[in-house]
């Protein structure tokens, strides 16, 4: 808090001080002290005069105006009336002879009541100068007062009553109290009834302690409110608000209560505000403010929020105390008076003065000081003093004008400092007033004075000085105006904003408005202009274009409007009230054109008023001469967002795009961009895409859809980016946002209106298509007819869809295939709209068979059998129309339309009627093309005879249905083979089994269960039927086959003789596959005879050992039974033995013993013999000869033949030398005689004359170790290895050979 000034004890003669505002003005303070006189000063502490008195002052007041003081002094009878108008004072005769003790003026009237110390009443008009003595109203001192505002008066006095008087001064109430009185109040005491809204209450201090509340209109409701005692005596109190009371207590302590009829006396806020004492409180009402005064300090809360301290005034010098304290009406100044004597007046609310030019502030920071800044270009504060207090300030690029009334005082505001320039003197009071670089604008009385600040005016230019507007009296009043860098722009009553050109001289522009225009705000360069109508809408007009816009959502409480100086948001301004600050923006190319949208409204503070709006900060005065600046919230993405949460970035997201900060980038930087990029979501990407889209930002709209990878939307966009037509190309832009009517009348305002019909028959809108074609492409009303038919149809419009079908047809050769859809769609409609004989001749001239399906199946569904089968059958569609006979009974029709049917189900129900009708062989036929075999059976046992085809057709189809009824045909004609048989094939098993036992046929139904697939349970009944019949071989079988292995083998053990050979090879198998350790022995003691002493075959035992996959033993076996084979003369046996066990040691991955190798190679080479002999390659007979002979014990049975056949195979194929080695051996004793006769004399003529040529045996290289040996030899002399060797000509193989 500023203080204004200060009065001394010495000028005011010491203490006690009493001093009074002048009401309603505030422009003047009464102050008295101990010296008999009342000192008036103005409120910046100069005396303005003084009133001697012939004592001390007892009291003084202002009247409800504030023109008149009213004085009353000790040892005085008269009253002293001062007028503030004229700074004169008289004398008024009370007529009283005893000392006066009281004066109040009345609240709404120039009534003056006067009491005095012998408790009479004087009440003085001062309007009509009537005096009105009571006597006897009281009969001690009057010590309190008050009026009510409807002029009733209460008084308290020493006698402890308190009178309530009319004006007249007729007592109408009165009460006594306890104790004494004072510090008395009228005010309104909130009751159930809130209607009622005159003064009813009377408040009063009783004793220091209690506040008594004394209802006027019902007494017997008074109320005497107590304290507790440690709050100390009541100093003070004040009503405010809607009936609640601020009391100050003399222990510092200050109690807020409440008289509201539900909680009256309960205490609704209280604090200690000084620790020491409290002297005083005070309320300001305008100002909403409570100051506490005590322990040489002031306290200020705000009444909206008293829990904060809004202002604390420490007044250390004062150490004797402070005493009363009282605010001017306005709010403007406290003052308090001190225990010395000394009065401290403090400034608690300025004028709210201030202007701006450009981002230049001036501002009131005192009553004569006004403070220009700059806070934006960072230019230091400049204070200038001024003469008066201004009610009006106006600042310029080079200037600042501040005054009152009609009178302004210029000053230039220089780099050396301030000067004053001149004072001025207008026609008539300055409402406001305007500045430029060269010119001042002043508005008084309905005209505008436009003149220049510092004359510079050349020769010949004297008009330019100055100039009046209107030029004529009476054309118009001007209400508002301003100036800008280059126009003198103002609005009148007749709603006429002018455009005042000051290079030129002379109006360049006009806009007729429909009602007064009250306020004019244009923007910083003066191309656009905000204005508030008489109605209070506000409105956007750009004189560039003379076009006006309707600012939406406008208040009407709206006093000011803002225009951004930043110069990236030249379309941004906001528009503010008492509470609010809207935000609005100007969006000059838009797909919609150009609009003004609200963009979000932000909290203005109490008592502030914005000065200036600059990239979202505004910068506000407030009431105690200071600046202060507040963030729109709809610039909140001008803060760090990188911490902010999803949920704020999205609103920011918003934010940005409604004020098109995305596109308006500064420095490269890109608000919206960027969040997008902390939010990192697609639909927040799409959002900045359509706002790019909206504003016609094609560049921009496609890096975003670029970022989203959103190839569709960025190659349309990439089509349209050269159009220059701004329509065309917003039309585009609005298609893309799905705006399709707005995007139609783009198009059609364009230079390309056929894209408007392109559009709608692209996104199916055909109704609005044929309206389009009918104006853009006549030509093509018949396509899109056809497809509106299609979409009518669809939605089961038939009526139009038939009226748009047909014209849709052309008539045209060149369009056949669309006129036959148009036909094609009137047969269908034709139909569903009732008219069937058209629509079927439609269809049936019509060449689309599937068309005859289609109104085939809509006459089905409208039960239009006969015609509908008629369709089907043009169309081909013979099971369908077969079908739909069938519906209608026609079988003639079915019968003809059945070879070229297909489907069963129509074959089934013509074979249903003709078995009706007893036409069995073509029921048959019919039973058969629908593969109903069982119906077929049935009709061939039942009705034609034929069991043999009854037969054939289970047989072929296997129907368990059907073998059923042949199993009881065959029953029934005692055959019951048959039956079995085809009881089994219906899965009767049970059946067959009981018919089976019934008729000693379980042999074949054995061999019959034996080839099914059957459970173990079918087998486990046959195989124990078996045991009991004692037929151990087929018990044994079925045994096996349900798994019961050991009385298998048991059975299968007791076979006789006859059975042995397969019994055994089928105890093998079970002992096989039971992988059981005692049937396996069990099994093995039979074989060797342990059990009968015969032992067995040794095959067998070669067989157990295969079937138990014991291959080590079978081996052994096996070489043990080829060697017996051999023995025998059985060598191809031998061979099979071993080489099936070969095989089978090879596939376990078993190591061959090679003594099974070389008698298998040997016998291989012996059978081998016979086949090249055969083919005459007697080269590799000698050879594999050679080799059997080499080992010719293992031949004992046939010695001397195959030594005859190798002299004989070596003499043909040339080996001389070893035919005559084996004919040598032939002639040993043992061999000789057994020679065959014919070949006797030969061999010995070979072994006399012999002849040792023989033929060299090629050689191949080992393919293990490259060693070099003869073909036919299997075993390296290198390497020790047997080679492998071919299998049909017993040869080694060479590596090269090997797979």
């Amino acid at each position: 808090m500023k203080q204004v000034f200060i009065l001394l004890e010495k000028s005011l003669l010491g203490a006690p001080i009493q001093f009074k505002w002048q009401k309603a003005q505030g422009n003047y303070i009464a102050v008295t002290g101990a010296d008999h006189a009342v000192k008036i000063f103005d409120r910046h502490g100069l005396k303005k005069n003084e009133i001697s008195l012939q004592g001390p002052c007892v009291a003084m007041d202002w009247d409800v105006d504030g023109d008149t003081l009213a004085i009353i002094a000790e040892k005085s009878t008269c009253i002293y009336l001062w007028d503030g108008n004229t700074n004169k004072t008289s004398q008024l005769d009370s007529g009283m002879r005893d000392q006066m003790s009281f004066l109040l003026w009345s609240k709404v009237g120039a009534l003056l009541a006067i009491g005095t110390v012998k408790g009479n009443l004087f009440i003085y008009n001062h309007q009509t100068s009537r005096k009105i003595p009571i006597l006897g109203k009281h009969t001690k001192r009057i010590t309190c007062g008050c009026w009510s505002s409807e002029n009733l008066l209460a008084l308290g006095s020493e006698d402890k009553i308190i009178t309530v008087s009319n004006q007249e001064g007729d007592t109408i109430k009165q009460v006594l109290l306890k104790t004494e009185l004072s510090d008395m109040q009228f005010s309104m005491m909130r009751s159930e009834n809130r209607a009622i809204t005159t003064e009813n209450t009377i408040s009063v201090v009783v004793g220091k302690k209690n506040l008594f509340l004394f209802n006027v209109n019902c007494p017997e409701n008074s109320i005497d409110l107590g304290f507790q005692q440690h709050y100390g005596n009541v100093v003070c109190y004040h009503w405010f608000g809607d009936g609640y009371i601020m009391i100050g207590f003399s222990h510092g302590y200050v109690v807020v209560i409440s008289t509201h009829f539900q909680e009256i006396g309960q205490e609704t806020f209280q604090i200690r505000d000084h620790k020491d004492n409290l002297t005083n409180i005070a309320i300001s009402q305008s100002l909403n403010k409570a100051a506490s005064c005590g322990d040489s300090c002031i306290k200020i809360h705000d009444l909206s929020e008293l829990k904060e301290m809004y202002a604390i005034i420490n007044l250390d010098d004062e150490n004797k105390g402070l005493g009363c304290m009282s605010w001017t009406d306005d709010g403007q100044l406290l003052a308090v008076a001190t225990q010395r004597g000394s009065l401290h007046v403090f400034l608690t609310k300025l004028p709210v003065l201030g202007d701006t030019f450009s981002t230049r502030i001036a501002y009131l920071t005192s009553l004569l000081e006004v403070t220009v800044t700059n806070p934006v270009e960072g230019e230091l504060p400049v204070t200038v003093s001024v003469e008066v207090e201004p009610t009006f300030i106006a600042v310029g690029l080079f200037h600042l004008a501040v005054g009152m009334n009609n009178r302004a005082w210029f000053y230039a505001l220089g780099d050396t400092g301030v000067k004053k320039l001149k004072d001025m003197e207008y026609l008539g009071t300055v409402v406001s007033m305007s500045l430029n670089s060269d010119y001042a604008a002043v508005l008084f009385e309905g005209k505008v004075q436009l003149h220049m600040i510092e004359s510079e005016i050349l020769d010949g230019q004297e008009e330019r000085e100055t100039r009046l507007f209107p030029a004529t009296v009476d054309e118009y009043r001007i209400l508002c105006h301003t100036l800008t860098g280059d126009f003198l722009i103002y609005g009148t009553d007749a709603g006429v904003i002018h455009y005042f050109y000051i290079e030129d001289w002379q109006h360049v522009n006009e806009y007729r408005h429909t009602v007064s225009v009250r306020r004019i705000f244009p923007d910083p360069n003066g191309t656009r202009l905000a204005f508030i109508d008489d109605k209070s809408s506000g409105f956007l007009y750009c004189p560039v274009i003379d076009t006006v816009y309707e600012i939406p959502n406008f208040p009407p409480t709206i006093k000011c409007i803002l225009w951004e100086n930043w110069s990236m948001d030249k379309g941004v301004f906001v528009a503010y009230d008492d509470d609010k600050a809207y935000t609005y923006v100007f969006h000059k190319d838009t797909i919609e054109g150009s609009k003004v949208i609200l963009a979000g409204g932000t909290k203005v503070p109490f008592s502030h008023k914005p000065l200036l709006l600059y990239n979202g900060e505004l910068t506000c005065q407030t009431q105690s001469g200071k600046i202060n600046n507040i963030f729109l919230s709809t610039h909140g993405f001008l803060n760090n967002c990188t911490d902010s949460k999803s949920s704020e970035l999205r609103h920011i997201l918003m934010q940005t795009l409604m004020l098109k900060r995305s596109i308006l980038s500064f420095a490269g930087f890109s608000e919206a961009w960027e969040v997008c990029k902390l939010l990192n979501e697609t639909s927040a990407w799409n959002e900045l895409g359509s706002a790019c889209l909206h504003h016609m930002e094609v560049e921009f709209a496609t890096r975003v859809y670029r970022t989203i990878r959103n190839v569709g939307m960025v190659m349309s966009l990439e089509q349209i980016k050269g159009i220059e037509d701004h329509n065309l190309l917003a039309g585009h832009l609005a298609m893309f946002t799905n705006d399709f009517n707005l995007a139609q009348d783009l198009y059609l305002a364009s230079s390309c209106p056929a894209a408007a019909l392109e559009m709608r028959r692209d996104l199916q809108h055909w109704d609005s298509a044929l309206q389009l074609a009918k104006c853009l492409a006549p030509d093509q009303i018949s396509f899109l007819s056809k497809e509106y038919a299609i979409q009518l149809e669809f939605t089961g419009d038939y009526v139009n869809a038939l009226a748009h079908y047909e014209k849709g047809i052309t008539g045209n050769n060149k369009y056949q295939e669309h006129d036959e859809a148009c036909q094609a769609g009137v047969a269908q409609m034709s139909i569903r709209m009732g008219d069937i004989r058209r629509g079927v001749n439609q269809a049936i001239k019509h060449p689309s068979r599937l068309l005859k399906k289609d109104c085939g199946a809509i006459l089905e569904s409208m039960k239009q059998f006969s015609e509908a089968a008629q369709l089907y059958e043009k169309g081909q569609y013979y099971d369908k129309a077969a079908s739909v006979y069938i519906r209608c009974k026609n079988w003639a029709k079915v019968g003809e339309l059945l070879p070229h049917v297909s489907s069963p189900k129509v074959h089934l129900q013509y074979a249903k009627s003709k078995e009706a009708d007893g036409r069995y062989k073509e029921a048959v036929v019919a039973y058969k093309n629908a593969k109903q075999w069982d119906n077929v059976i049935r009709i061939y046992l039942d009705h034609l005879g034929n069991p043999e085809k009854a037969v054939s057709v289970v047989r072929e189809t296997q129907s368990l249905e059907g073998a059923k009824m042949v199993a009881r045909f065959f029953l029934q004609l005692g055959d019951y083979g048959s039956a079995i048989q085809f009881l089994v094939m219906s899965k009767c098993n049970n059946e067959a089994f009981t018919l089976a036992q019934q008729h000693n046929q379980m042999e074949l139904y054995a061999d019959i269960i034996g080839s099914e697939d059957t459970t173990n349970e079918d087998y486990q009944s046959i195989a124990l039927y078996f045991e009991g019949e004692k037929k151990h071989f087929s018990a044994g079988k079925f045994f096996l086959l349900c798994g019961q292995y050991a009385r298998a083998l048991k059975h299968f053990l007791k076979c006789s003789n006859t059975e042995d050979n397969t019994a055994i090879e089928m105890a093998i198998d079970t002992v096989g596959q039971a992988n059981d350790e005692s049937l396996t022995n069990q099994l093995i003691d039979h074989l060797m005879g342990e059990s009968d002493g015969m032992p067995k075959d040794a095959k067998y035992l070669f067989r157990l050992y295969m079937a138990l996959k014991q291959y080590r033993e079978a081996a052994q076996t096996a070489i043990i039974i080829a060697r017996e084979e051999q023995s025998a003369g059985n060598y191809r046996n031998a061979h099979d033995v071993l080489f099936s066990m070969y095989a089978e040691l090879r596939n376990q991955k078993i190591k061959i013993p090679s003594e099974m190798a070389t008698n298998l190679m040997i016998l291989h080479s012996y059978i081998l013999v016979k086949i090249h002999v055969k083919r005459g390659d007697h080269l590799k007979g000698a050879r594999m000869l050679i080799r059997v002979s080499n080992n010719i014990s293992k031949f004992p049975s046939h010695i001397v033949p195959i030594l005859t056949s190798t002299v004989i195979e070596c003499h043909r194929a040339g080996l001389k030398n070893s035919a005559f080695s084996f004919a040598a051996m032939l002639m040993r004793p043992e061999y000789r005689n057994k020679i065959d006769i014919k070949y006797r004399k030969k061999i010995e003529a070979m072994v006399r004359r012999p002849d040792t040529s023989e033929t060299e045996e090629t050689t191949t290289p080992c393919p293990f170790c490259e060693f070099l040996l003869p073909e036919c030899e299997l075993l390296c002399p290198g390497c020790k290895n047997n080679l492998p060797y071919c299998i049909v000509t017993r040869c080694e193989i060479m590596k090269l050979e090997e797979t």
